[in-house]
């Protein structure tokens, strides 16, 4: 016969084994029960992941039957307003619209960043992709990877290419390109984007490695031509372009990807939610025309996988800013 206080202890352990399996439905069916607030670590309207982050709220608003609220909270290339977000309450309420850059590339080259993308964030969802283009001003005697890598080789040091900053992506896929092509070229850093664009086109620098959306006017016009595309599948937008891993760089992948984050902790029942969420949203037909006229292409990876990826990606850029001891302005 078992004890009575036996008996008790395992109604007690069973009641509690239910409850438990009653919370994660019911939690998830009650949120949200207020507004949410998505945080967009950039200034409105400035970039491509804001354009994505306001769309992204508006169709959660639709999808969870609350409003969604972007705030954009600006600063230290996108590190301030994710600081902020993973400090945050971990209930669901707070959101980040979070970025390649600063999840990814920030924690090798700030050495004072204030949070851990990869411990003090949740992944939830990546949501959209924009691959990056490598592109010569046409004075360049070159057509494709091949004939870039052997100027390269036979010139060393005389070739350049733009960025729009130090340790920025357009910086990083120069040097991932002189590290897998095993050449030296110059880097050549500007204040911004516009500026590098306009020596680009002007002849005063060679080539750039930057989001196809600022490329592909240029490209199909021919004031500017294409080498390759650093992503590991060719583009939509422009589909006879090779990418530089079919061309001999097995491998060579540089894009700026957007994704749904939240702090560390969030109950998983709100997690799959928003993942649920945002899966639903990456297949209406208006969102995918939507990402493609902003150049960027739906991506949808659920919370283990960018998790995955996010880990992958920051051993990946850690590793070639100290092989090249880059530091941030």
């Amino acid at each position: 016969m078992i004890p009575q206080r036996r008996v008790l202890a395992l109604s007690l352990a069973a009641l509690a084994l239910s409850s438990a399996s009653w919370a994660a439905p019911s939690l998830a069916q009650s949120y949200p029960s207020r507004p949410v607030t998505l945080i967009i670590p950039y200034p409105p309207g400035s970039s491509t992941n804001d354009i994505l982050g306001r769309m992204l709220a508006k169709k959660l608003s639709d999808e969870l039957g609350q409003q969604v609220i972007p705030e954009n909270r600006a600063g230290a290339s996108g590190n301030l307003g994710s600081k902020l977000a993973a400090q945050s309450p971990p209930d669901g309420y707070t959101l980040l619209v979070g970025v390649a850059a600063p999840l990814a590339v920030g924690p090798a080259v700030y050495k004072n960043l204030g949070y851990d993308p990869v411990k003090d964030l949740t992944p939830i969802a990546m949501f959209a992709t924009t691959p990056y283009l490598m592109v010569v001003n046409p004075s360049l005697p070159v057509h494709n990877v091949k004939e870039l890598i052997a100027l390269a080789k036979k010139e060393p040091g005389k070739l350049n290419f733009a960025s729009s900053g130090v340790a920025g992506s357009p910086h990083l896929c120069g040097e991932l390109f002189k590290s897998m092509a095993k050449v030296d070229m110059t880097h050549v850093p500007y204040k911004g984007g516009a500026e590098a664009m306009t020596d680009l086109l002007s002849g005063r620098v060679q080539m750039i490695c930057t989001g196809l959306t600022a490329l592909t006017e240029h490209v199909k016009n021919g004031r500017l031509r294409a080498v390759g595309l650093a992503s590991l599948k060719r583009s939509e937008q422009l589909p006879d372009v090779p990418t530089i891993s079919e061309q001999g760089l097995d491998g060579f992948e540089v894009n700026s990807w957007t994704a749904l984050f939240a702090p560390a902790g969030t109950p998983a029942p709100i997690v799959q939610r928003l993942y649920q969420a945002v899966a639903r949203i990456i297949k209406q037909p208006d969102v995918d025309a939507f990402l493609l006229k902003q150049g960027s292409e739906p991506a949808l990876m659920d919370p283990a996988r960018l998790g995955a990826y996010l880990k992958a990606d920051t051993a990946k850029w850690g590793a070639l800013v100290r092989s090249t001891g880059m530091t941030a302005e």
